[in-house]
């Protein structure tokens, strides 16, 4: 292939490269838009690496048009960088999101999940006391639990419902306490709990307070963070294979 060729070749896989780094910023906003605050812990990381396709490849469409080998360089290091690092997120996100499933309970549409399920990256950072207090303040302003009183009009409705991780785990005591629900934002707590977990004390009708203390409440987080690393790992997938076919 004549010089000539290779880079009008070099300036159009580029140029792809630059519309695959917008794509990626579109799926950026899209996490951003579809989750509140409270769950945008990946959105951040996201379009860093879409600002960071979209530098590197603008450095391969300069060295290209330029003809200058020290930029072209510079864009195939900054490139196997990039896919190395895709790769190893790639396999870290597949091996955390590995454990944990949920178990169903009777009479619940939705599945219940333990904290001690998750993997260890998890458990390390939900037991951190500051962390932990960051994201229960966000929790508690969130719409999670405040908006089931509205989506359910009544106990049946409520009981019906299929709840999210976070609504079954921070918006309610685990269904091993056995408290009666009077609707759905409070239970009957003047019944003596039948399960030892502690989660049963520390369970409050309070808004500010719920279950938003419980393990099953971690639980909840850590599943929404396990689906939400699954989304971001399968896209780092697809990513992967496009980079290294251009």
């Amino acid at each position: 292939m004549s010089s000539g060729a290779s880079t009008f070749l070099t300036r159009w896989i580029n140029f792809l490269t630059m519309l695959l780094a917008v794509a990626v910023v579109i799926f950026g906003v899209w996490m951003s838009k579809h989750h509140d605050g409270c769950h945008k812990s990946l959105t951040i990381p996201v379009l860093c690496l879409a600002a960071i396709i979209f530098l590197v490849s603008i450095t391969g469409f300069l060295g290209a048009l330029k003809n200058n080998s020290i930029l072209l360089w510079i864009y195939l290091i900054l490139l196997c960088c990039i896919l190395l690092v895709i790769l190893m997120f790639t396999v870290l996100a597949f091996i955390v999101t590995n454990n944990g499933s949920g178990h169903r309970t009777t009479n619940l549409r939705y599945k219940e999940y333990h904290l001690q399920d998750y993997s260890p990256w998890f458990l390390k950072q939900l037991n951190n006391t500051h962390k932990w207090e960051e994201l229960r303040s966000c929790l508690v302003k969130s719409a999670d639990c405040i908006s089931l009183s509205r989506k359910y009009k009544n106990l049946k409705q409520y009981k019906e419902a299929k709840l999210t991780p976070i609504e079954g785990g921070c918006c309610r005591p685990p269904s091993e306490c056995g408290f009666p629900a009077v609707n759905s934002s409070y239970y009957d707590l003047s019944f003596h709990p039948i399960s030892s977990n502690k989660d049963c004390k520390v369970y409050k009708n309070a808004k500010a307070i719920k279950c938003y203390n419980c393990d099953s409440c971690k639980a909840g987080v850590a599943e929404y963070m396990k689906m939400e690393w699954t989304i971001v790992a399968i896209f780092n997938v697809g990513l992967f294979v496009i980079l290294v076919n251009l």
